[in-house]
């Protein structure tokens, strides 16, 4: 055992004595001071005085329009006018007011108006390719039913190569150049798929003033207008004729059909047909209807 602890253990009362003499001193408390107060802003700071945007000059009086502009008085100028009591005040923007339109001429208005007609074109180069063509047609009386109209319309009855038309078409002359053209191709698909001849189109209908769709509601067909053609079948010097259906996949009909469909996107401006809609389930529909930036419709 050490000797300090038996030395305390002989005599306690030292040991104890000393212990209580030494008690720990608490940590003393300290107070933090307070910042130093900043220096004096120097005079030489202080802020500006608020500066003041300048008013714009006077308008000249000779630059002044519309009816506000006054005259300044005899021996005052324009500079003379207190702001605020010048021309400008009511409207500084106003301008002279401007002129009426001409009155509408007496031939344009009223009965007048409603008697006026638009002239027909001029088919003479038409009608001229349309022969080269080897069509066979003849002109007939101008139709017209309200807004349905046909100013030169013709009566075509056979095509190139003796192909007839069943019946005659009533078309005009543009539509007739289409069908005669489209018609030589489809004269080259009959040699090419069955080896025969076509001796003839079976059509629906031409000149038929309705709406579209037979929809009394709907906008005007182009049938109104003797511009458009329901091809309903073909027929064949020596094979049985083809009706516009749908046709067994892979064989020489089906071939023959989609490819005479294909081609009439060539030559019209609308190519409807089976699978296009309900309406265009039996015939080929053809027609020249114009539309924007010579946009063509083919399904």
């Amino acid at each position: 055992m050490k000797p300090v602890i038996v030395a305390c253990l002989l005599s306690l009362t030292p040991c104890l004595g000393s212990a209580l003499a030494d008690p720990v001193k608490p940590p003393v408390a300290t107070v933090p001071l307070p910042p130093p107060e900043p220096p004096q802003r120097p005079n030489d700071l202080v802020p500006p005085e608020p500066q003041v945007t300048p008013l714009p000059p006077e308008r000249p009086p000779e630059l002044v329009t519309g009816k506000e502009a006054v005259k300044p008085p005899e021996g005052k100028t324009g500079s003379d006018t207190p702001r605020g009591q010048g021309p400008d005040t009511a409207n500084p923007t106003a301008l002279p007011e401007a002129p009426l339109p001409p009155v509408r001429p007496p031939e344009l208005s009223g009965e007048a108006a409603l008697a006026l007609k638009v002239a027909a074109p001029d088919d003479a180069a038409c009608l001229r390719r349309l022969e080269r063509l080897g069509a066979r047609f003849e002109s007939v009386a101008p139709l017209g039913n309200g807004q349905c109209s046909a100013p030169r319309p013709l009566n075509v009855t056979a095509l190139a190569d003796g192909v007839a038309l069943e019946p005659a078409a009533i078309l005009t002359c543009r539509a007739a150049e289409a069908l005669a053209r489209w018609t030589t191709e489809v004269q080259a698909s009959a040699r090419k798929e069955f080896d025969d001849r076509l001796a003839s189109l079976s059509l629906g209908g031409t000149y038929v003033c309705r709406g579209q769709n037979h929809d009394s509601d709907a906008k005007l067909s182009e049938h109104s207008f003797a511009n458009a053609i329901d091809v309903m079948g073909y027929g064949f010097a020596k094979r049985p004729a083809i009706k516009v259906t749908a046709a067994a996949e892979g064989s020489p009909e089906a071939t023959f059909l989609a490819t005479v469909r294909a081609s009439a996107c060539e030559f019209f401006r609308t190519v409807l047909g089976p699978g296009s809609d309900s309406a265009h389930g039996n015939h080929l529909h053809l027609d020249e209807r114009e539309r924007n930036a010579g946009h063509r419709l083919c399904q």
